[in-house]
C-alpha cells in the first residue's frame, strides 16, 4: 500500500480523533493527511495541525478562523490555507491530493461535502449515516458514475461489508444489524419516557458524541442504519433485520439462504472499522487488543421492543416510502434530539415530533440535490413548530 492522501471531515470529533490514532499506528509510509475540516474546537485542531501539517483546513466561520490563526502564530507554527463554512467543507472533501475522504461530521452538515467527494471519484470512508439516510439514491448514483468507492465506518455496516466480502448476494437471505439496546434496554416504558438527558447519555458500551448517543437511546440510530444498509448493500426493508445484542461483540451478521449465519466479531473499538475502510482491500496489523474468546462467558440476543422504541418503526416507514421522506425524518430527528439535549422537550417527545413531521410531509421523488435540501429545510421548520408547541404546553402545565 503506497501512501494515500487523507482528508478528514469532522477531524476533532470522536471518529476524527480515532482516525488519527489509526493513521499514526499505520505509519507515514501508508498515509499523509492533506486536509482537515473541524467546527470550533481550536485547541484540538491546533494539536492536529502541529502533528500532521495539512495543506488545507476548514473551520466553521471567520471568527474561528481568526482564533486559529492567532493560536498558530503564537506557537510559531506554519499556517496552512484556512477556509470556512460549507464551501470550506467541500474544498476539503474534494482536495486534489486526497485519495480517501473520512466523512465524520455529525448530522446533515456532511451531506453536500460527501456528495461532492463521491462526484470527484474519491474513496469515502463514511461515518456520517445521515448522508445516506437523506439521499442514498443520489450518493450511490454519484459513486457509480464516478467510480468512487463508498466504504462504511459504522461498526455495523463495516461488519456487514466484511461478512459479504466474496459472497454472492443472491445467496444471502437477509442482513442482521446488531444493537446494544442503549441505556434503556431493560427499563419499562414509563421510566424511558421520563428519562433525563444525563440518563440518555449513559451509553453502556460505546463512547460517542451527544447526538449519536441520544439516537442510540431512542434506537433511532439503528433505524437510520437500516436505511443506510439498504443503500450500501442493496437489500430491501424486509431483508434487513435488527437484533439487540447487549455485549456488542457481534457487530453484525448475514443469514444465507441455506440457513448458515456469518458473523463479524471484535472488540468494541471504532479503530478497527476505520482502519478497514482506509486500507481495504488490504489488511494490516493494528495496535488493538485481540478479542479474548475464552473470556466471553455468554452472548445474548433479543428482539427489539417496538412499543418502547417507536423510532425503529418510523425509520422502516421512511425506507419503505422512500423519496424525500427519509430526509424529512432525519431532519425532524436532529431537531428533536437537540431540543431534548437543551431540555426544551422530554425524551418521550422525540418520536412524537418525528412522527408529526413525517405525517405532514408531502413526499416527492428524490430527483436532485434541491429536493433533498427543500425536504430538510421544510421538515426542520415543522419540527421547530412542534417543539415550540410542546415547550409551551409544558410551561402551562408547570
Amino acid at each position: 500500500m503506497s501512501a494515500r492522501g487523507i482528508a478528514i471531515l469532522g477531524s476533532t470529533g470522536s471518529i476524527g480523533c480515532n482516525t488519527f490514532r489509526v493513521l499514526e499506528a499505520l505509519g507515514p509510509e501508508k498515509s499523509r493527511v492533506v486536509a482537515l475540516a473541524a467546527g470550533r474546537n481550536v485547541p484540538k485542531l491546533v494539536e492536529q495541525i502541529t502533528r500532521h501539517q495539512p495543506d488545507l483546513v476548514s473551520v466553521e466561520d471567520t471568527a474561528v478562523r481568526e482564533l486559529l490563526i492567532a493560536d498558530l502564530l503564537k506557537r510559531h507554527l506554519k499556517i496552512p490555507e484556512i477556509v470556512t463554512g460549507q464551501d470550506g467543507l467541500v474544498r476539503v472533501a474534494t482536495h486534489p491530493d486526497a485519495d480517501c475522504v473520512v466523512s465524520a461530521t455529525v448530522g446533515a452538515v456532511g451531506f453536500v461535502p460527501t456528495l461532492r467527494a463521491l462526484e470527484a471519484g474519491k474513496r469515502v470512508a463514511l461515518a456520517n449515516k445521515e448522508t445516506l439516510v437523506m439521499a442514498g439514491e443520489l450518493m450511490t448514483r454519484a459513486a457509480e458514475k464516478s467510480g468512487a468507492e463508498l466504504l462504511p465506518v459504522d461498526s455495523e455496516h463495516n461488519a456487514l461489508h466484511q461478512c459479504l466480502r466474496g459472497e454472492t448476494l443472491s445467496e444471502v437471505r437477509r442482513i442482521i444489524l446488531t444493537a446494544s439496546g442503549g441505556p434503556f434496554r431493560t427499563r419499562d416504558k414509563a421510566a424511558i419516557d421520563s428519562a433525563t438527558v444525563a440518563d440518555a447519555l449513559q451509553h453502556p458500551t460505546w463512547s460517542m458524541g451527544a447526538k449519536i448517543t441520544i439516537d442510540s437511546a431512542t434506537l433511532m440510530n439503528k433505524g437510520l442504519e437500516v436505511i443506510e444498509a439498504h443503500w450500501l448493500f442493496g437489500f430491501g426493508a424486509n431483508e434487513i433485520s435488527i437484533v439487540v445484542h447487549p455485549e456488542s461483540i457481534v457487530h453484525s451478521m448475514i443469514e444465507m439462504v441455506d440457513g448458515s449465519v456469518i458473523a463479524q466479531m471484535g472488540v468494541t473499538d471504532m479503530r478497527h472499522a476505520i482502519q478497514y475502510a482506509l486500507t481495504y482491500p488490504e489488511r494490516f496489523d493494528s495496535d488493538l487488543p485481540a478479542l479474548d474468546l475464552a473470556r466471553l462467558s455468554s452472548l445474548h440476543f433479543e428482539e427489539p421492543d417496538l412499543d418502547r422504541f417507536p423510532c425503529i418503526s418510523l425509520a422502516y416507514r421512511g425506507l419503505r416510502t422512500g423519496g424525500t421522506l427519509p430526509a424529512a425524518m432525519n431532519a425532524a430527528n436532529e431537531e428533536a434530539v437537540q431540543a431534548f439535549i437543551t431540555e426544551r422537550v422530554s425524551f418521550a417527545d422525540i418520536p412524537q415530533i418525528i412522527k408529526s413531521v413525517m405525517d405532514g410531509h408531502r413526499t416527492s421523488d428524490l430527483k436532485n440535490l434541491d429536493a433533498v435540501i427543500d425536504a430538510d429545510r421544510s421538515a426542520r421548520a415543522a419540527a421547530q413548530l412542534a417543539i415550540a408547541q410542546l415547550s409551551h404546553e409544558s410551561r402551562v402545565v408547570a
